[in-house]
């Protein structure tokens, strides 16, 4: 919803005016307003409608954490096992 806003904003424009559009928003007080209103909504959307689904994005987010970070592990051994079919090892 956010992109198609940011779309239609920037639909009309001509191509010298969108770095001008677009500089202000790589500021960093600008990035640390938009990380502070998404944690309001986040906030007012399940915090405080003692809603469980904050538990379910933390289980969910450490099964994705854990997976990314075993997954470079996990695609070694794979490599070594096809290298080992390659070359004629068990």
């Amino acid at each position: 919803m956010a992109l198609r806003q940011f779309y239609n904003e920037i639909k009309g424009m001509k191509v010298k005016e969108l770095p001008n559009h677009l500089k202000p928003m790589f500021s960093l007080d600008y990035v640390k307003k938009s990380v502070q209103r998404g944690l309001d909504n986040y906030h007012a959307k399940y915090i405080q409608t003692s809603s469980i689904e904050p538990l379910f994005h933390v289980c969910f987010g450490g099964m994705i954490f854990s997976y990314l970070v075993a997954l470079p592990e996990e695609r070694r051994h794979l490599e070594h096992q096809q290298h080992a079919k390659e070359h004629g090892g068990h």
